[in-house]
């Protein structure tokens, strides 16, 4: 199994051909898009996975590239591929909302109507603590006062108020 993995790959002391770092940066790509998922949006809140994934894996390269620590051209290769992946991604995610979802994650509503969803708290490792820090930030004193509360795809609490007829 490790042979045809070798082959694909190349071996881990950077003798590997340009394609062979190609082939690493596509493996890497969305093993690296579930890891940053799997941590959470609090963790880089406003930035989206493939965002975060590629501004470390570019300065990681740039900087292994820069010591020797990886062959040259081939480091340069393969992050030039993730850029332009990025790139590609990120237009691909306008069209498919399946795609969007993988990449940028959904929006959960926290409260609607003045009543707080404490299943969406838990699923998304919030405290109540922290939607109410998210409602005082956004000039919401109650929840009580809430239409709507979003836990955004970026990490942050949007809040619509009720209106002063409802409230």
């Amino acid at each position: 199994m490790t042979s045809w993995l070798t082959a694909l790959i190349g071996p881990d002391d950077g003798s590997g051909s340009t394609w062979q770092f190609c082939t690493r940066a596509l493996l890497l790509l969305p093993y690296g898009i579930l890891c940053i998922r799997i941590a959470g949006r609090r963790t880089f809140s406003n930035l989206t996975p493939l965002d975060i994934f590629v501004a470390i894996v570019v300065g990681s390269n740039i900087s292994r590239a820069m010591t020797g620590k990886a062959p040259f051209v081939p480091t340069l290769a393969a992050t030039l591929l993730l850029v332009v992946l990025h790139r590609l991604l990120a237009m691909a995610t306008v069209h498919s909302n399946l795609l969007a979802r993988f990449i940028k994650g959904r929006p959960v509503a926290l409260v609607r109507d003045g009543k707080i969803d404490r299943a969406a708290l838990h699923w998304n490792h919030l405290s109540e603590d922290d939607l109410i820090e998210g409602l005082r930030m956004e000039q919401t004193a109650r929840v009580e006062d809430v239409e709507l509360a979003t836990f955004e795809r970026g990490g942050k609490i949007s809040v619509v108020p009720k209106s002063k007829a409802d409230a």
